[in-house]
């Protein structure tokens, strides 16, 4: 007699793929608090990157594609 003489059948459980505690930090994200985002200094904001910008033209190795 083959082992191979019977047909068997397997059947796995569906996966939840939020079952490993995913759905739970996903509510808990949805409910924290959001992040608010203002500009209230404008100027000063503006003044830094153009203070890193001017510093990055200083590199060496800087080059600006409108030179091209």
């Amino acid at each position: 007699m083959s082992i191979f003489s019977r047909r068997h059948s397997i059947k796995f459980k569906s996966a939840d793929p939020l079952d490993d505690g995913t759905a739970e930090a996903i509510d808990a994200e949805k409910r924290e608090a959001g992040i608010t985002l203002s500009d209230e200094d404008n100027q000063s904001l503006t003044d830094f990157w153009e203070g890193v910008s001017k510093n990055l033209k200083k590199d060496p190795g800087w080059f600006d594609f409108d030179d091209e």
